[in-house]
């Protein structure tokens, strides 16, 4: 679902079809109207852009004219435009990394299904059913919000514009909700993954295995009541566990190399939006922007501040999408060694150790084109410089050349009346 709502958007040039009469799998594809499908929502927002910066037009620019409103006008243009680029222009050179971690993934789940722990992909689609009904309701409520707000303000903007503010919406909706679920599925492929293991250290509680001694066994798992059938021997599948967890590692990385541009593009806007929303809402609420009524004034504040709750919300699934598969592969390294304290057989104990050993130099890590990682650190480093550039631009506001006019005013009122004393 989510890679045909892509490749509507012009996202993606990949869509799903079906190979094979008797299984009608399903095969992720690239086709040449996708190519034109990306090139054409690319050239239509370039149009876009071209023609509100010819008329100098801008959202803001319809309530308040300074030189911050200026500048924040000419740094979400140029935002809009590196977004177009980064978003529709950039993953067609990219695409290859997309396909392959798809394909690592669908391995991944040809390898537990063979261990007899396979992914319940009724649940994984009610879920992502779920999701996607959220963010629509999201991204709708916002966008009649904000309309609503335009309209009550008598602010009429052109077409271009209205349809830049919701088509980039759409767009990095869609774009978050791609790297998020492949963050989600690289985390439940890891949950899976630790069942193997958990299960295998169940067993050995339960009796001492022999190295080469296969058994079978059956044997609850957990409250859900999944069962399992072992029938290898327990070296055989630290093996299998070492290449599941290789498979993870590179699809992980894979995913990354292809939204790591993406991500740092919606992290910088998202960050700017929000300053900038901040300050206008603070600078109205102060009292330093005057608006010509209280009505005006909530429905204002009421549309910026949707804006900047909404991109909140994107950096906020971006973060906890990554850290949640970060902090869920860290905890592979406890089970290893638990396993590692509980074996008797010299064989299966030199496995764990080259899994541990493989375990310091593989590990799951999302970064934003190598400058910062996406993880729960990202928060503090937001707050603070959120905090810096809100105080830097209210105080610039503060020494804005009307309140200089005003104090220039009241000093020479000062000086009058010194001088008049003196005489």
């Amino acid at each position: 679902m989510l890679i045909a709502l892509a490749f509507g958007l012009g996202i993606i040039p990949y869509h799903m079809a079906k190979v094979g009469e008797p299984q009608n799998s399903l095969v992720i594809r690239e086709t040449w109207y996708g190519f034109v499908n990306v090139i054409s929502r690319w050239l239509l927002i370039s149009y876009c852009y071209a023609s509100i910066n010819l008329r100098n037009e801008s959202l803001i620019g319809h309530f308040m004219s300074n030189s911050v409103s200026a500048f924040t006008t000419r740094a979400h243009d140029l935002g809009g435009i590196c977004a177009a680029i980064v978003v529709f222009i950039l993953p067609l050179f990219l695409r290859r990394h997309f396909r392959r971690s798809i394909e690592m993934i669908v391995a991944i789940d040809r390898r537990l299904l063979a261990l007899h722990f396979p992914m319940n992909y009724n649940r994984i689609l009610g879920t992502t059913w779920l999701v996607l009904i959220c963010v629509a309701a999201l991204d709708i409520f916002v966008t009649v919000a904000c309309l609503v707000c335009l309209a009550n303000m008598e602010v009429q903007p052109s077409w271009q514009l209205t349809f830049l503010m919701i088509y980039d919406l759409v767009a990095i909706s869609i774009s978050i909700c791609l790297f998020c679920a492949i963050s989600r599925s690289l985390q439940r492929r890891l949950a899976q993954f630790h069942m193997v293991l958990k299960n295998l250290a169940h067993q050995w509680d339960s009796r001492s295995l022999k190295a080469t001694q296969k058994q079978r066994s059956l044997q609850c798992l957990d409250s859900f009541s999944m069962y399992t059938i072992v029938t290898k021997d327990p070296a055989e599948i630290i093996q299998e566990s070492m290449e599941i967890h290789h498979l993870i590692c590179e699809a992980a990385a894979t995913a990354n190399k292809y939204f790591t541009y993406q991500l740092l593009t919606i992290i910088s806007i998202a960050f700017l939006i929000i300053v900038f929303d901040a300050y206008y809402v603070l600078e109205t609420l102060l009292g330093k922007s005057k608006r010509e009524s209280k009505f005006k004034t909530v429905e204002f504040v009421t549309f910026f501040s949707c804006q900047m709750i909404l991109y909140l919300i994107a950096i906020i699934s971006i973060v906890e999408g990554s850290n949640r598969a970060i902090k869920k592969s860290e905890k592979t390294g406890g089970i290893v060694h638990a396993l590692l304290n509980k074996t008797k057989s010299v064989e299966v104990k030199e496995k764990l150790q080259q899994f541990s050993m493989q375990l310091m130099h593989l590990k799951i890590n999302f970064t934003a084109a190598g400058l910062f990682n996406i993880d729960r650190t990202l928060y503090f480093t937001i707050s603070g410089a959120l905090t810096t550039y809100l105080i830097i631009l209210l105080q610039f506001t503060s020494n804005s050349p009307s309140n200089n006019s005003h104090l220039y005013s009241c000093c020479e009122a000062l000086n009058n009346i010194t001088a008049n004393h003196t005489l």
